[in-house]
């Protein structure tokens, strides 16, 4: 059987780590999205205040099975 599937771009942030930060994303996106499929960590960067990192954030793509 053929599968469509859709692609989006979340950025995701933590206080601790870009594997949290990622992790976030796809926790949020499964709340609304169905069927998720894969999520690839495609994007890193850092918030730095006063010279000291205070947030990680990862942008990552992730693709879910497109429903009619």
């Amino acid at each position: 059987m053929e599968s469509t599937y859709k692609v989006i771009e979340l950025i995701g942030t933590s206080p601790n780590s870009w594997e949290e930060a990622a992790r976030n994303a796809v926790d949020t996106a499964r709340k609304t999205l169905k069927d998720l499929r894969i999520a690839e960590a495609v994007e890193f960067d850092m918030k730095v205040e006063d010279g000291k990192v205070t947030a990680y954030r990862t942008k990552v793509k992730v693709s879910f099975k497109y429903q009619d």
